[in-house]
């Protein structure tokens, strides 16, 4: 590549070896070298400060009608001339490769002599652990007696017919009779013939 990328004052300039630039006043006095920033190209690039120059002159000029007023003003941008020189590309050298490692040759192992069988000694057997008491049975319950029923056609008597079937019945039949008055109809006339038949016949 005969050309370069630079850049100079925050702007970008192609090169090429040899060449004059025009570029803004730069820091570095005249008869200075310095290298810029290479943005493209891989030779080595070094700008010479050849002269500290003055831009063309500029004039300004101000007018305000039927006022009288009139100013010019003149602006001379300062500039730096620069001889650029592109040294010749940096050579890579190439990195040496580690030298390879030749293989050594294995050592041949001794032949392992056989061991000789040593019996093992018969394992322990776990003790059996030990069994758990089984539950006893629970003694058998003796049959519950049957519980006296309600005599026939109970729920179809009134409290009237009641009384005087109540005359005829055991102790027995009077207690079921009055818990199921008292689980369900709850007549208090009832009720109240079933007690005194209780009573008489305690």
């Amino acid at each position: 590549m005969d050309y370069a990328i630079i850049r100079l004052g925050n702007k970008q300039h192609r090169v090429r070896d040899g060449e004059t630039l025009v570029v803004d006043r730069l820091p570095a006095g005249e008869g200075k070298s310095f290298e810029p920033d290479v943005l493209l190209g891989d030779a080595k690039v070094t700008a010479t400060v050849v002269a500290h120059e003055r831009g063309p002159k500029i004039r300004i000029g101000k007018y305000r009608r039927r006022t009288g007023y009139k100013r010019h003003n003149g602006f001379r941008a300062a500039t730096s001339r620069v001889q650029i020189t592109l040294g010749a590309a940096p050579t890579r050298r190439a990195a040496a490769a580690p030298p390879v490692a030749e293989p050594k040759p294995a050592a041949a192992k001794p032949a392992a002599e056989p061991k000789p069988a040593v019996a093992k000694p018969a394992a322990a057997k776990p003790a059996a652990a030990p069994k758990a008491a089984e539950p006893k049975a629970a003694p058998a319950k003796p049959p519950a007696a049957p519980k006296p029923k309600v005599p026939a056609g109970y729920d179809e008597l009134t409290i009237a017919q009641l009384k005087e079937a109540i005359a005829g019945w055991k102790k027995p039949q009077i207690e079921a009779a009055l818990a199921h008055e008292h689980a369900n109809a709850a007549r208090k006339g009832a009720i109240a013939a079933l007690e005194a038949a209780l009573k008489e016949q305690s």
